[in-house]
Order: C-alpha cells, then structure tokens, then sequence
C-alpha cells in the first residue's frame, strides 16, 4: 500500500477508535463569535435550553461528559451560566481573546433584541393579552430548561456516584432549594464541596487500584 495512503487510513482508525481526536472546536476567533451569537439568538427562554444541543450534538466541540463537567464549573461561578461557560469555552481554545470573543458573541445581538422589544412592549405592560403571553413563555422556559437538564444525565455515565448516588444526591440538592429554600451558597457548602471531596476520593481510589493492577499483570 502506498504510503501516504496507509497514512490517511491510519489516520482515520485512529479517529474513529477515539472520539476526543475526531472532534473539534472552532475554527476561529470569528467562528467562536458567531457561534455564540448564534446560539444566543436561539436562547428563547434561556440559552441553557439548546446550548447543550449546539456544542455537543451539532459542533461537537465537547463530548456529553466535558460539557456537562464545565456547566458544573459554570454554575457555581458568579454570574450568568451561559456566559461563564463561553468564557471557559473560549479562554480554553483562544486564550483571553477567545474568553473575550464568546462573551460578545452570546451578549452583543442579544442586547439589541431585548432592547428593541423593552422599547416596543413596555407601553404595552398593562395589556392583559400581553400580560398572558410573557406568562405562557415562562412556562414554556420552564419546561425547556427542565428537558435540558434531563439531557445532562447523558454525561453521567462513568460517574463514581453511580446512578443511585446521583439521584440520591439530585433529590437532596432540590429539596434544598424548592422545599426548604436554603440558599444556594448553603447547598453549595453543605452538599457541593462535600460532594466534590467524596467524588474525588472515589476516583483517586480507583485510580491506585487500577495502577495496582497493572503493576501486577
């Protein structure tokens, strides 16, 4: 077989055996801009909804577990979500001009949306229609940010808590919030970093007994 032939082929099983080396991320600093403006022109009802959908599904940018491992990370940052993981997207693949790059792209046509529509509907308010509709788009938001947050449990596999330990701990995080309403810091304290030690305990663990193995074999 010629060589350059056996070269692409080698290329391409190597590809196909691992994921991580068959995706990719943007291509450029304008590619990453747009992306995200793209993304957040979508957001109706919040970006979480389809930001998932846009990074793994479509541009493959992350696997299911990265994207799920840096919303984790988005979350417990100060501010909005969605613009802390463009920060994080972007820091990681442009250095500060990417973390720059993204957040304009997912804030910039956004803003001039929100503020052409606050001009047009705010004299309008007091109209039981309008009143109505903003109404029936918050459920709307609600439901798709709740499909999303099913969507994430994709990224679980592998996880150390396994499937029990997940949902055991799901169920403490939101009866925190929805019933007890603790604040989030609290939730964060009590249930976050202890999570966070256990989990890597567990795989520091794993870790020794796999090496042990090997050692052994």
């Amino acid at each position: 077989m010629p060589e350059g032939v056996s070269t692409q082929a080698a290329a391409t099983d190597a590809a196909v055996a691992s994921p991580v080396a068959a995706r990719r991320g943007p291509a450029s600093l304008r590619d990453l801009f747009f992306s995200f403006s793209w993304i957040a022109l979508q957001g109706f009802g919040g970006v979480m909804a389809i930001v998932q959908r846009e990074l793994v599904d479509k541009r493959q940018w992350l696997t299911a577990a990265e994207f799920l491992e840096d919303w984790s990370v988005a979350q417990v940052l100060p501010g909005p979500n969605v613009c802390n993981l463009a920060v994080l997207i972007g820091d990681r693949c442009f250095g500060a001009r990417g973390a720059l790059a993204a957040a304009a792209g997912l804030m910039l046509f956004p803003s001039v949306v929100v503020l052409a529509l606050a001009a047009f509907l705010f004299p309008l308010l007091d109209v039981p229609m309008v009143q109505g509709m903003l109404r029936g788009m918050g459920a709307v938001s609600a439901g798709l940010i709740a499909g999303s947050a099913l969507k994430l449990t994709s990224g679980l596999d592998g996880h150390p808590f396994r499937a029990t330990g997940c949902v055991a701990l799901t169920g403490l995080t939101l009866a925190g919030a929805a019933v007890l309403h603790v604040p989030l810091v609290w939730l964060l304290v009590g249930l976050g970093i202890p999570g966070t030690l256990l989990a890597w305990r567990m795989l520091w663990l794993q870790t020794r007994a796999e090496r042990t193995a090997a050692g052994a074999l």
